[in-house]
């Protein structure tokens, strides 16, 4: 059964890189070694394998890709360090005019 692997990279500037592959110890040697040097990664090198995670459907590896390139920095760091049950509370907007916060009804203007 092929797999597929998402994967977080830690990068020398301290920010992540979020991929997809069919083969994780190809793409973190392609990565590594700069085989795109127009890359994310290749201006930020040396990387560190901080996660990844094995798929059975592409689909559902280049889907969950999709969701965690679209997380902030605490969500990601959440998955890294295995706090899969904080990811709910950390989707949860805090802002009070946005979401739940936000109070519909205005005050009357004088």
């Amino acid at each position: 059964m092929k797999q597929y692997f998402v994967y977080i990279l830690k990068c020398s500037d301290n920010s992540y890189y979020t991929g997809v592959t069919n083969n994780l110890d190809r793409r973190l040697y392609e990565h590594s070694n700069s085989c795109n040097p127009d890359s994310y990664t290749s201006k930020r090198l040396p990387i560190e394998l901080v996660f990844h995670h094995v798929f059975y459907s592409s689909m559902q590896a280049i889907s969950f890709e999709k969701q965690v390139k679209g997380w902030g920095r605490k969500k990601k760091e959440a998955l890294i360090n295995d706090k899969w049950e904080l990811l709910h509370d950390l989707a949860e907007c805090k802002n009070e005019s946005h979401c739940r916060g936000f109070d519909s009804a205005q005050p009357d203007e004088a």
